[in-house]
């Protein structure tokens, strides 16, 4: 079984890797998936009109790509086990951006669902392709800062993406704001330039069984539920808080966004600092400052009216998902040998965007049958579950990331 090369700085210049390049496209390709629905959703309503369908139809334009990339997600990170990260990427970039920008000239409702699924096939790969990638190219002491990068790069697009998008609508139609996606295409053929060629191919015979054993680890196993936690605490917040403000009697859609833009903003500062924080704590450490988050925000999300007190939780649970974005990354990669990296990060899509896609689904008929600040307490106090588990379990991770390069 062949390894992925492990390049650092100096490595990237013996290889004549363009390493600031490569880091930049990995960084800019990271944000491709909160683009993925978060470009359009300003516009949804726009596309119900013009489209002649009800609000759910309209809201499966925004979700289907989140059901393809759970679905896909395993064939992916096969096929980069396989193969190498290079050319699944590549091609996810360049399907992303053809697929995804189809929206631009389609003005049929089923070809519109279509061309969402096909993009959702790209952004699979893409999802699973830079992630792998930096894992991969960046090691030891550099890898916790690159990845903090990524979640910096994830949260600044979750801010600019829908004003841009929103942007695009407003000065021509809801069309061009799907001419977003076509960055895809640039970006797939600057891949195929600057990520190296991994060698000869692996064979993947030996890997079958062990993948399960792996799959089936305890630590790995809460790992993957940590995932999927994140993704159902954040859609709980993106989706379910403005309706709780417009109770509170604040509807203004620029004042309702700051409070999203408020928790990406906690979320970038975060990622810009968690390799400092992965050299001084713990990754168990880490993971129970998630929880604590987790548990005081939707505290206060149930208990407060008061605006800036909600405005405070909102920037405490970007706190709480940026830590366990980044964190649950690492570890992965400690927990999984190079060789099964591709699929252990497929799973790690496919519980993200599993959760990101039932949130509403398991979160909407409690707060229905209730009211959203009851259904806020019940995450608070799920979310204490957690972290009374994470207090008794002993840490088996390091306490500073590996700083061997190479």
């Amino acid at each position: 079984m062949h390894a992925m090369p492990v390049i650092d700085r100096e490595d990237a210049r013996e290889a004549q890797i363009p390493y600031r390049v490569a880091l930049t496209l990995l960084l800019l390709a990271s944000t491709l998936a909160v683009m993925a629905g978060s470009a359009i959703a300003p516009v949804v309503e726009l596309m119900r009109g013009d489209l002649g369908v009800d609000g759910t139809a309209a809201g499966l334009i925004l979700t289907m790509h989140g059901l393809v990339i759970a679905i896909i997600s395993p064939l992916a990170g096969w096929m980069i086990d396989r193969w190498g990260v290079r050319a699944p990427l590549a091609g996810g970039l360049l399907l992303y951006g053809l697929a995804g920008s189809a929206g631009i000239v389609t003005s049929s409702y089923s070809a519109l669902i279509v061309s969402r699924a096909i993009f959702g096939i790209g952004a699979a790969f893409v999802f699973a392709g830079t992630t792998v990638a930096m894992l991969s190219l960046y090691r030891g002491a550099i890898r916790d800062r690159v990845m903090g990068w990524r979640t910096t790069a994830t949260s600044l697009g979750g801010v600019l993406f829908p004003i841009i998008g929103g942007g695009l609508a407003t000065a021509f139609s809801w069309h061009a704001t799907f001419g977003l996606y076509a960055v895809g295409v640039p970006l797939g053929l600057t891949a195929l330039a600057v990520i190296p060629r991994y060698g000869s191919e692996p064979s993947l015979e030996q890997d079958k069984g062990s993948l399960l054993t792996l799959l089936l680890r305890p630590a790995l196993i809460a790992v993957y539920f940590l995932v999927a936690t994140q993704a159902v605490m954040l859609y709980a917040l993106a989706v379910f808080l403005p309706l709780r403000l417009s109770e509170l009697g604040l509807t203004a859609p620029v004042l309702v966004s700051l409070y999203i833009a408020l928790m990406a903003a906690t979320s970038s500062i975060v990622g810009v600092v968690f390799g400092w924080l992965g050299k001084r704590f713990s990754y168990l450490t880490l993971l129970r400052l998630t929880a604590l988050m987790w548990v005081l925000a939707f505290l206060t999300l149930g208990t407060s009216g008061d605006f800036i007190v909600l405005a405070v939780a909102s920037a405490m649970l970007g706190i709480g998902n940026a830590l366990a974005f980044s964190t649950t990354s690492v570890l992965i990669d400690d927990y999984v040998p190079e060789s099964l990296l591709g699929r252990a990060m497929a799973v790690f899509s496919t519980c993200m965007f599993l959760g990101q896609f039932v949130s509403p689904l398991l979160l909407g008929p409690l707060m229905e049958a209730t009211s959203i600040t009851t259904g806020y307490l019940v995450l608070s106090g799920s979310a204490a579950i957690i972290l009374a588990a994470l207090l008794v379990l002993r840490s088996e991770t390091r306490t500073q990331p590996n700083t061997d390069e190479g």
